[in-house]
This record gives structure tokens, sequence and C-alpha cells, in this order.
């Protein structure tokens, strides 16, 4: 039930968006990614995933940006935000069942191509 009520409250929170960069076909793509912490999430087809994420201190220019492309069918990015003074929140669906892992880095702006941290969500869908 707590992590309900958590889930909900990022999301009810999730009303500022472009703070994390998509890895779209136009974006500068990110080069090599430093070695970085890797979580490990399993989800059930469905449910939501909340990935928090340091926030860069303002006036740095450094953003986050998803770094290389993940599967669509297994998660699918809903909502971002920034959440208190220090953190910022990504909501995924878990849209299908399988395996992807998500590749954030941070950059200077969002043009940046040298990844200076990495951040890796290794989840599975069941």
């Amino acid at each position: 039930m707590r992590r309900l009520v958590t889930t909900l409250a990022l999301l009810t929170a999730c009303s500022t968006m472009g703070l994390v960069e998509s890895a779209n076909a136009d974006s500068t793509p990110v080069g090599p990614l430093p070695q970085g912490p890797v979580q490990t999430i399993a989800v059930k087809k469905g449910q939501l995933v909340a990935l928090a994420l340091p926030r860069p201190s303002r006036g740095s220019g450094l953003v986050w940006r998803v770094a290389r492309s993940y599967d669509a069918k297994v998660v699918q990015q809903t909502e971002e935000a920034d959440v208190g003074s220090s953190s910022i929140v990504v909501v995924l669906e878990a849209t299908g069942t399988g395996r992807t892992t998500v590749y954030f880095a941070q950059t200077r702006g969002d043009t940046g191509t040298q990844a200076l941290k990495a951040l890796r969500f290794k989840i599975t869908v069941t």
C-alpha cells in the first residue's frame, strides 16, 4: 500500500516536463558511458516504475539524458518531475513482458556528447 501511495504521489507531482532529455532520433548521440551503478528492477506488466536520478545543481549546465535506446515494447516513459531539491524522478510504465536496460547519461547540456556520469536500470517485466 505504501508503494502505491508513493507512486501516486510521484505521479501527482509529475507536472514539470523536460527535465530528462529523451533519446530521439534527432538527439545528439552520447558517446561511451563511464562505469556507474546498475540497479535491477522486476515488475509486473501494467505497473509503474519510478527511477530517481540525482538532480544536478542549478546553473551547472548538466542534464540527464536517456543515453541509449531501450525496448519500448517492455517499458515506456510516462512522466518526469523535479521532486524536492535533490531528485529528478522518471516514471516508466511496464507495457509488455521482457527485459530491457534504460541508460541515463549526465552531459553538459542537451547536445553534449561526453557522458560525465552514467546510471543503468535493468528492468524485467513479467
